[in-house]
């Protein structure tokens, strides 16, 4: 229990890990695991929100409960990122961005983009499975996350994405896809497995992409990886079942 008390303590604000370990590889097969738990609770908030107030208020309290549960830490790896990979023309610029502690304009301005996306989609998720994926989707990105770290090399000889890169195995890659994928069908049936292959499809490019621009990745590009998860998987689920939704409102004549 003590890698999974690792990725608790890593992926929320919960104060349970047990402390600097030297081999936290084996804690990203929890990922998906840490995620379900904070889709449960963001679903189990929706549910109790929902009986008194709109659902512009809810997907508000949704969005800052999730930021809140996360410590904001993707978010701020996607705001940094979007200072670092778009404000640099070199590797080496690029990489000295991201550890740059002041916010640019291209960080603002990805950060309103990412937000406002993020509670637009909170707010529309379709009544019938809107539980669901509420409980899902941080699971699958965060699967989404782990095939980043499993895939491409890391681009600095330190930070905080190293540590989950020593004793990295391949069975923590299997274990945590039979976990997302038994969410997925569980959850979702077909459409969640699709969900899933969505999200493991977006994160590898965005891993390529950052690879192509920094030679690797580095823990605030897991982070973006994260967050562009997120908003895909809520996006295409939206897509994919408001026509389905609509088959069985439309009138037979």
């Amino acid at each position: 229990m003590t890698h999974l008390r690792l990725a608790v303590g890593f992926l929320t604000i919960l104060p349970v890990s047990p402390g600097a370990v030297e081999r936290m590889g084996p804690a990203r097969a929890w990922f998906p695991l840490v995620g379900l738990a904070l889709g449960g609770v963001l679903a189990a908030l929706d549910y109790a929100a929902s009986q008194a107030l709109p659902p512009y208020v809810v997907g508000a309290l949704l969005l800052a409960a999730l930021l809140a549960m996360t410590r904001a830490i993707h978010t701020e790896g996607f705001l940094d990122c979007c200072d670092g990979l778009l404000g640099g023309h070199t590797p080496e610029r690029r990489l000295q961005i991201l550890r740059d502690p002041r916010v640019g304009a291209f960080a603002v301005a990805g950060g309103a983009v990412l937000l406002l996306l993020k509670w637009s989609l909170l707010t529309g998720a379709p009544d019938e499975v809107r539980a669901a994926l509420l409980a899902l989707f941080p699971c699958l990105s965060r699967f989404g996350m782990l095939t980043t770290m499993a895939a491409f090399p890391y681009a600095r000889e330190s930070g905080a994405g190293t540590a989950f890169r020593s004793g990295a195995h391949w069975w923590q890659v299997v274990f945590a896809l039979v976990t997302a994928a038994v969410a997925a069908d569980l959850f979702l049936g077909p459409a969640g497995v699709l969900l899933l292959g969505a999200a493991v499809a977006v994160s590898l490019a965005v891993g390529w992409w950052v690879t192509r621009l920094l030679g690797g990745m580095t823990g605030d590009a897991y982070g973006a990886v994260n967050e562009v998860a997120e908003v895909t998987v809520l996006l295409l689920a939206i897509a994919l079942l408001a026509p389905v939704r609509s088959l069985f409102e439309a009138p037979l004549w």
